[in-house]
């Protein structure tokens, strides 16, 4: 499914289901501010050895809920900048924006602690590429991502947030336009931040 496709679908159920969300008497809305390390599997099929930086970063995030069950989630970030290592020396840099965008399932019945879920879909687009003269990487990559996590409610609208998420983000590298092979960067993304339902 295409990226306006997945925008078109969500309005679309966020249209047909909204009042749902109000059963509980709270807002459908909610956003998080969360620290997030950047932990990278480093696989590479090139001949280079590439890898690249561990690293971590701000992140905010959009969930709307619509019941006390379901809900969607916008991940957001600024361009991150990664090093990247050929054989354990550095070779330059790039810069990725990986937008995700999350279907979840909240468990409610819990006191305290409420525990989620999800799985979605990764957009990421490369850019600012700096490498050695010649080498060049795919401008995007599309993949899918998976999430686990939980909230502790400190009050009604507030309350403190811990989530994994595995995303798979992969890219071809060239070498004057032939393919050397894939570098696999497929996450691991441990964060931990604050929430707000309105």
């Amino acid at each position: 499914m295409k990226a306006n496709q997945w925008w078109a679908a969500l309005l679309l159920v966020g249209s047909v289901t909204g009042a749902m969300a109000q059963v509980d008497g709270q807002s459908p809305w909610q956003v998080r501010l969360r620290s997030v390390h950047l932990d990278s599997v480093d696989k590479d099929t090139t001949p280079l050895g590439l890898s690249i930086n561990n690293k971590s970063f701000a992140e905010i995030d959009f969930t709307y809920f619509f019941n006390k069950n379901v809900a969607t989630e916008l991940v957001l970030t600024t361009p991150q900048r990664q090093r990247v290592y050929s054989n354990g020396s550095d070779i330059g840099s790039f810069k990725h924006l990986p937008p995700t965008l999350m279907l979840q399932y909240h468990f409610t019945d819990m006191q305290g602690f409420k525990p989620y879920v999800g799985a979605g879909v990764n957009y990421t687009r490369f850019s600012g590429v700096s490498l050695p003269a010649g080498v060049s990487l795919d401008s995007h990559s599309w993949g899918t991502a998976w999430q686990a996590g939980f909230d502790i409610p400190i009050d009604r609208n507030w309350s403190i947030n811990f989530d994994l998420k595995k995303v798979y983000i992969r890219t071809d590298v060239y070498s004057d336009g032939v393919s050397l092979g894939r570098l696999r960067v497929d996450p691991l993304l441990y964060g931990v931040g604050i929430g707000y339902r309105y």
